[in-house]
């Protein structure tokens, strides 16, 4: 699989991630007095699903990133520290994205 196509795979996974965590408590404020304990159940599974999709689409991700600077510092070593330096930072913003979804996910799963 290419490096677009992937990319493309790791972005969908977070936003679907994204997007199960966030669902289950909008549809549970239209009524919620109805069937509270089927809204709880599908809150806490569009959580776990959310989470672990973010989870999934971040690991692409932070894949993505080090076997590219790997490949970098293989083309020119004369530059590896700043390639790590980069690719560090890159990969702790997408750890940090990644978490917040997380937390959004269990946060929709307790509410």
């Amino acid at each position: 699989m290419n490096s677009k196509k992937l990319s493309k795979l790791a972005l969908l996974f977070a936003v679907v991630g994204l997007a199960f965590a966030f669902a289950p408590a909008a549809f549970a404020a239209d009524g919620a007095e109805a069937a509270p304990a089927a809204s709880n159940a599908l809150a806490n599974l569009g959580g776990a699903i959310g989470a672990g999709l973010a989870v999934i689409g971040a690991g692409i991700g932070i894949g993505r990133v080090g076997g590219s600077a790997v490949e970098s510092m293989a083309r020119q070593p004369e530059v590896a520290g700043q390639i790590n330096t980069a690719m560090i930072v890159t990969a702790a913003m997408i750890e940090g994205a990644a978490l917040f979804a997380v937390l959004g996910g269990f946060l929709a799963a307790i509410k």
